[in-house]
């Protein structure tokens, strides 16, 4: 049943309240049970509803009311009473929880099983076995959630208590495996092997993690041997790229993992170059700029047909400039389109930005032109 969650809201019952309620539990009961014997099969309750009619009262339910069902004063009544930490120890409190626990956990309801666990284990009751019971049935609940480290740590604390408790160790050998503490997995299925050598289940358990690990250590070599490599390739290329008197902003490069990064071809440096278009607010993106290529040559390329965004046709390779700007001064520098990437990064006055270096372009004696010469001459 979960009956936690409709009796918490209650207000706790007076003495005498508790007295008329057990007054009144008698009376209609008994009034219940005389009802059956008198009532005529005519009067609309035929031999085939017994078991249904039977159901209606709290004394003989099998099954708990459903979640939308409204509870009768007579079940609120009961329930309190079951509940009421005046009225019950706090071992009577953890095993009706767990009653409510196991109810939910046989009709797969896991999550309402931890909470009705986790209470029983909030009342701190002083009997140690009934305690492991409640952190072994917890970590059943929290295993069929795959949530292996909270089972874990149940296991662990069951254990504790109860260090020779048969169904523990099993399961915190398993979800020392599914969380890849391989070592820790052996050696929980070595103290099991220990008492019972036969054990088919531990056995094979043992040998998938011994063979898990075997894996785990190999990918971790790999891994360390790709790092190492990786480690030497970056120093290489931040050496040739200080020799090329190039320099980087604080931010330096960006991650392995990002698009567009520069890297060595061979001797030289292949950067990705963004091309900004003030203009018309957008931008072009090479991913590879070989740092010995002219800005000519790419242009040539990139405006061989007049892009969509170009409706006054402006934008055509005769009357392109090229610039890039000062990080210090905001001051734009003309960029002679015949001159390579090398020679313009390694401008002194050159800094690059997150890895990758922008240059600004546009159409010339345009009004854009002139309004951004304009304002950068008040720099």
């Amino acid at each position: 049943m979960e009956p936690t969650a409709q009796v918490t809201s209650k207000t706790p019952m007076t003495d005498e309240e508790r007295q008329h309620l057990a007054e009144k539990l008698d009376l209609e009961l008994e009034d219940f049970i005389g009802g059956l014997e008198k009532r005529s099969y005519t009067e609309g309750w035929p031999e085939d509803r017994w078991q249904e009619e039977m159901e209606k009262h709290p004394f003989f339910m099998s099954h708990p009311p459903s979640a939308d069902q409204p509870l009768s004063p007579l079940m609120e009544g009961l329930q309190q009473l079951k509940y009421d930490e005046k009225e019950n120890s706090p071992e009577d409190l953890a095993n009706s929880y767990k009653e409510d626990g196991n109810f939910n956990f046989k009709i797969k309801k896991y999550r309402m099983a931890i909470v009705a666990y986790t209470e029983g284990l909030r009342h701190k009751c002083s009997d140690d076995k009934l305690n492991a019971q409640l952190h072994n049935n917890r970590a059943a609940a929290h295993f069929f959630l795959k949530n292996y480290r909270s089972c874990a740590n149940d296991c662990k604390a069951a254990l504790r208590l109860l260090p020779d408790y048969p169904k523990v160790q099993p399961r915190l050998a398993q979800c020392l495996f599914h969380l890849s503490q391989f070592d820790e997995c052996v050696t929980s299925c070595d103290q099991i092997l220990g008492e019972q050598p036969d054990n088919k289940e531990m056995k094979a358990l043992r040998t998938k993690a011994m063979t898990a690990k075997k894996y785990k250590e190999r990918d971790f070599r790999r891994k360390e041997r790709t790092s190492h490599k990786s480690m030497e390739q970056e120093r290489a290329l931040l050496q040739v790229i200080a020799d090329r008197g190039i320099t980087l902003d604080k931010r330096g490069l960006p991650d392995h993992s990002s698009e567009g990064r520069v890297h060595l071809s061979g001797v030289s440096l292949v950067w990705p170059v963004m091309f900004l278009y003030p203009e018309h607010e957008t931008t072009d993106l090479i991913e590879e700029f070989h740092e010995d290529t002219t800005f000519q040559e790419h242009l040539e390329l990139m405006f061989e047909s007049p892009p969509e965004w170009d409706r006054d046709r402006k934008y055509v390779l005769e009357r392109l400039v090229v610039y890039w700007e000062d990080q210090e001064t905001r001051h734009l520098h003309p960029v002679d389109k015949g001159t390579t990437l090398r020679q313009v990064l390694a401008h002194r006055r050159y800094v690059v930005v997150a890895g990758r270096p922008s240059f600004l372009v546009l159409a010339e004696g345009s009004e854009a032109q002139k309004r951004i010469l304009a304002l950068n001459a008040k720099v």
